[in-house]
């Protein structure tokens, strides 16, 4: 079953159970009235004949039956009115009837109780010669009781109508809910659908420029919004590894060429000087260690998104006193200066003692011979300042891009992915990284990442 048809389904149900239930309330309000109505006129016809003087005579004068001497007593109801159908009841003896009147009320032992004076009146339903009834029994005179009965001809006959006409009803009730449901099913699911169809479109051909038009703040529009985020988030994704593709293709191809180049030339020419075999070797060796760098970095370029590793507290400045000693066997003449303050941030430390290696080898690069770098660390900041060149202003917005080379450093080694890593890791901690033109000279640019709970040095 479709979710559609289990949605009207569903819907045709509740309707179903909300009209039956309705439904029920309806008729038993209704044959509470009509029978209370019943009742008030047994009630009040009671009411009416307990006020006659009932002495039953053991010889009536005139040979009269003592019924009805009695009997003749009562007064005759109004135009119209209910006059019910009387009957006296003695504790012990014969039942006292209206002459004329020969079919017994049921009279049990529950109404001669009733005559003894043992319980008081009540109301009971009861089959009469055929005739369903409405029976009352009061106390009479001392030893009796008096039983009202009334028929309830009409009331069941109405009952009777009204249970078929809430059962149309019901039934109506129903059809209309389930072409309704379907209806309301089939416009509440559009977004779904066009969902399911845009998610089939997307697995068929690959295409996650697709989106689905979604309007409204309810939960439909909402999951339309949130697919839509999501292609865009997978298309930004399939775009950046396809562009990482095409810059490792440009970058590997220059060195790839000169090797091969250095290579055949090696092979080929058989007499050529010793030291002309020796710098091309040397060459070869260079660029083989800039290849190796380069795909290092692009693998961990290329995982950095994942971030697989768990998060622990780090203490920035520990992590940023190896770096140091690190660069300082790298890079032999330069001069680093450090000033670590005692700093916990929460990260991987793998991946941000990378980030700080970065950041000190590309000052290093940059100094001048004997120059010397400047390295702060406080607050989960690493701040690294080197005395070089400094940064063109045309060139700050890119330094962080991936390959960006400036002009003035596309003759030095490297591959232009360190400081995009560093960007990377930055923002995979929640953290950011800024360069910026340093007075005096030189380029300056902050790592910061969130600190961690504080705590004490050990």
């Amino acid at each position: 079953m479709s979710f559609r048809a289990r949605l009207t389904f569903v819907a045709a149900v509740a309707v179903a159970i909300a009209v039956a239930l309705a439904s029920l309330l309806v008729y038993f309000i209704v044959r509470s009235e009509l029978r209370g109505r019943v009742d008030d006129g047994l009630r009040a016809r009671a009411a009416l004949v307990s006020r006659i003087d009932f002495r039953p005579r053991r010889a009536p004068p005139d040979g009269l039956r003592p019924d009805s001497i009695f009997f003749g007593q009562i007064p005759e109801p109004e135009l119209g009115g209910p006059g019910g159908y009387i009957q006296i009841v003695p504790a012990s003896g014969a039942l006292l009837r209206r002459p004329g009147e020969e079919v017994p009320l049921p009279a049990g032992d529950d109404v001669r109780a009733v005559a003894a004076g043992q319980t008081g009146p009540f109301f009971a339903d009861a089959d009469v010669a055929g005739t369903h009834v409405r029976v009352l029994t009061v106390p009479f005179a001392r030893g009796y009781a008096m039983q009202i009965a009334r028929p309830l001809t009409e009331v069941d006959s109405t009952l009777s109508r009204i249970r078929k006409l809430l059962l149309l009803v019901a039934a109506t009730g129903v059809g209309i809910a389930a072409i309704l449901g379907l209806v309301v099913a089939r416009t509440a699911l559009t977004p779904v659908r066009r969902l399911t169809e845009t998610t089939e479109h997307v697995t068929r051909t690959g295409d996650l420029k697709s989106r689905i038009e979604g309007h409204g703040r309810d939960e439909l529009g909402r999951l339309a919004t949130s697919f839509n985020t999501m292609l865009g988030a997978l298309e930004e994704s399939a775009r950046v590894q396809r562009q990482l593709v095409a810059d490792a293709s440009h970058e590997l191809r220059t060195p790839l060429t000169s090797l091969r180049t250095n290579i055949e030339v090696l092979a080929r020419d058989k007499s050529m000087a010793a030291e002309e075999r020796e710098r091309l070797l040397v060459d070869v060796v260079e660029q083989l260690m800039e290849m190796t760098a380069l795909v290092s970095e692009l693998v961990e370029l290329a995982r950095g998104d994942e971030q697989q590793l768990e998060a622990e507290p780090v203490r920035l400045d520990l992590v940023t006193a190896d770096a140091i000693e690190r660069t300082k066997r790298n890079r032999p003449g330069v001069r680093f200066r450090a000033d670590l303050e005692h700093s916990l941030v929460h990260g991987v430390p793998s991946t941000i003692e990378r980030a700080v290696s970065n950041l000190l080898d590309n000052a290093g690069k940059w100094s001048p011979p004997g120059g010397e770098v400047e390295v702060i660390v406080r607050d989960g900041q690493v701040i690294v300042r080197d005395h070089g060149p400094g940064i063109d202003d045309e060139d700050l917005p890119h330094v962080f891009d991936r390959f960006y080379r400036a002009p003035a450093a596309r003759g030095m080694p490297g591959s232009g992915l360190g400081l995009a890593i560093v960007r990377q890791v930055a923002m995979a901690h929640g953290g950011t990284v800024t360069a910026e033109r340093a007075e005096g000279g030189g380029t300056r640019v902050c790592l910061s990442l969130p600190e961690g709970n504080g705590g004490e040095p050990p």
